[in-house]
């Protein structure tokens, strides 16, 4: 498989960028600035076959960022996000029977549909997590991303439901400095120091019918937008391939040399390209196990021993001392954060 970097002209401007472009004009940004933030022309937006990088996409938000004089630039793009207009895989969305199909359609063309993100779902013990990924190595942006998503995700619910369904939304990263937009646009059940950025919600919801739905036109979208999948593999980099890998085998001891292997590459051509999506093996494996172990802590209600014992340590005072390694904290907090 190819795999693109962050540098590579892959999104059509005229889907995602299009809208933050529409942004900046509505927060009366300096056009002239953004434009030079990521290298665009003002006609480009109008080009349908104009192609944008993920690089030059995180430039213009981050553009948008600093020189909005708003503090909820990121939930304002998220409220305009989903269903959007990025053909079948929208239409898709837009007529979901239930939170259980649009949550599996997000993450089938997550490309399409959140392609600077990746999520991914989970369902156990009568509790679903929807949690978020950086795709293409953009750590000082993963705030901003991940509130605009969260947001997305919440008013593309609470429209096609007709209610406010109940998220509880968890978040890496110290409380935010201003906690009421968070409040305003998600809601109040909001947890820091996670070491994961999540929504859940009881899975007593994901069955309800939402009254917009539409089984005919959801079936058609989804396979025009299987179809189109087909035809045009989508862009991916090579970090959530490597995160579904070390996932799958994480109790095989994977090493760099296996991943290399896998992978189809040299150790040092896979290492090219880890970093140029500003990370390494270790870090990602180090990530890997730590959702893992918070996984296993609140899913299926292990102790430290017996999360010890599912990741491969020797005993319970070293998995400590790596997890505190991983996270900055002990166990017992996280699992604390995350309750």
């Amino acid at each position: 498989m190819a795999y693109f970097s962050s540098s590579d002209p892959c999104f059509l401007v005229q889907h995602h960028a299009v809208l933050a472009w529409q942004s900046a004009q509505r927060l009366e940004v300096d056009l002239v600035g953004a434009r030079k933030a990521c290298k665009l022309d003002g006609e480009d937006f109008t080009r349908p076959e104009r192609k944008i990088s993920p690089e030059q996409y995180l430039k213009l938000l981050q553009y948008l960022a600093r020189q909005s004089q708003s503090k909820d630039t990121s939930f304002i793009l998220g409220q305009h996000m989903l269903p959007g207009h990025y053909g079948s895989a929208s239409q898709a969305l837009l007529y979901a029977q239930t939170l259980r199909q649009a949550l599996r359609i997000l993450v089938q063309f997550r490309t399409s549909l959140c392609p600077l993100l990746t999520p991914r779902l989970k369902e156990e013990n009568g509790q679903v997590i929807l949690y978020w990924m950086d795709h293409w190595g953009a750590p000082e942006m993963l705030p901003f991303l991940v509130e605009m998503h969260m947001t997305a995700v919440t008013a593309m619910c609470r429209w096609l439901s007709e209610q406010r369904l109940p998220w509880r939304y968890c978040f890496n990263r110290s409380r935010a400095q201003h906690i009421e937009q968070h409040q305003v646009h998600l809601g109040r059940d909001l947890r820091f120091n996670c070491y994961l950025d999540a929504m859940m919600i009881p899975a007593e919801y994901l069955d309800v019918p939402w009254p917009r739905a539409n089984a005919v036109s959801a079936d058609i979208a989804i396979k025009q937008a299987s179809t189109a999948a087909l035809n045009q593999p989508p862009a991916q980099s090579i970090i959530p391939q490597l995160y579904d890998y070390l996932a799958l085998n994480i109790r095989c001891a994977p090493s760099l040399e296996k991943a290399a292997q896998h992978f189809d590459c040299s150790i040092a051509t896979f290492k090219r390209h880890l970093a140029r999506h500003g990370t390494h093996f270790q870090a990602e494996l180090d990530q890997v196990r730590t959702h893992m172990a918070l996984y296993l802590f609140h899913f299926q209600e292990m102790d430290n021993e017996g999360v010890a014992a599912y990741l491969g340590f020797h005993d319970a005072t070293n998995f400590r001392r790596s997890f505190k390694r991983w996270t900055g904290q002990t166990p017992s907090l996280l699992r604390l954060a995350l309750e």
